[in-house]
């Protein structure tokens, strides 16, 4: 179950692991800047670029329909495959458990995604811990997605002009960390054709602050730290920034210091309800939420839609329904 062997898989020489934790690669002339782990080159990649990020599907033996819906895992899987996306962003919880059974279970429910040659981008969630120790943990989400190995954050540079970076919110992205330290070399070190750059992690920076529902939930420090820094940078910075995270498995949108974050995590695991704040742009009573996130690059924005499974217990053909719809403008 490789990520793909699409992939130009641009590895930095000299990556190590140190605990299961990369250590940074070289520098670029600035030390505080570093190059992209993997990149795809322009040549290889369709204009326009269409990217799906989503994440909490929990993969695991189908006769589990408690903590996840097998109809709508499979449904979000075929329909993903169909948009042909140059790209596909999970942002965690991949398995239900982090044990080699569920694994296996991913890679037989996304048999079609390899067929058709989509580049898979995970992101570790909470579940990729459970039921293991964390260097069984490790292990099996390194044979599940080789090119990883080592690696427990990363980023593709896809073409010149989108930076993908994947995150691990298990691991410290507090100031001085070294995932934090890392993050800030990779966005020093974006050149000024990079227009985009999607982030996705598991745990939100910014979500609905819940007073009653699933309130273990709510944003934590770890992720804040994340939200304050790109505070700070992000209107200094010619790219436009989306962070895409999930463990919350329902669907919100928020705005903050021009920074677009979602909550993605309808791909299939039990779903939650949320009472949703003023500051979320999505206010849509829709339950369950069911989706994943269609983003289309132009030359001058980025298009966005929420792609919502319409009843996921109906049978095919399967309703879809775009229930969110935003733009971002790109920086001239």
């Amino acid at each position: 179950m490789s990520l793909n062997a699409k992939w130009t898989l641009g590895l930095v020489l000299g990556l190590a692991s140190l605990g299961g934790c990369s250590v940074p690669p070289p520098a670029a002339a600035d030390a505080g800047v570093a190059a992209p782990n993997f990149s795809v080159p322009d040549s290889v990649l369709p204009k326009p670029l269409v990217l799906i990020a989503y994440g909490d599907m929990r993969f695991t033996d189908p006769s589990e329909t408690a903590a996840t819906s097998p109809a709508a895992r499979l449904a979000l899987v075929d329909k993903i495959a169909a948009e042909q996306p140059a790209a596909v962003f999970l942002n965690g919880d991949v398995p239900w458990h982090g044990k080699s059974t569920d694994y296996e279970e991913y890679g037989r429910e996304t048999q079609v995604w390899r067929e058709h040659g989509l580049r898979i981008y995970p992101a570790l969630g909470n579940h990729e811990f459970s039921q293991c120790e964390v260097a069984e943990c490790l292990q099996l989400w390194w044979t599940a997605f080789p090119e990883l190995r080592g690696l427990r954050w990363y980023s593709v540079a896809l073409g010149s002009r989108v930076l993908g970076i994947a995150v691990d919110s298990d691991t410290s992205l507090l100031p001085g960390s070294e995932q934090r330290q890392w993050l800030e070399a990779q966005l020093s070190g974006l050149t000024r054709n990079v227009r985009f750059v999607l982030i996705v992690l598991h745990h939100p920076p910014v979500a609905d602050e819940q007073t009653t529902k699933q309130v273990d939930h709510n944003p934590r420090p770890n992720e804040t730290s994340l939200a304050d820094y790109l505070d700070r940078i992000a209107p200094s910075l010619r790219a436009r920034i989306l962070v895409s995270a999930g463990h919350i498995h329902n669907y919100e949108r928020h705005e903050q210091s021009g920074v677009t974050y979602l909550v993605s995590g309808g791909g299939g695991a039990k779903p939650y309800e949320v009472d949703r704040t003023p500051s979320d742009l999505y206010q849509n009573a829709d339950f369950p939420n069911y989706h994943y996130v269609r983003l289309v690059l132009d030359d001058d924005r980025v298009r966005a839609q929420m792609i919502r499974l319409g009843d996921p217990k109906a049978r095919p053909p399967r309703t879809w329904e775009v229930r969110d719809s935003f733009e971002i403008n790109l920086r001239p």
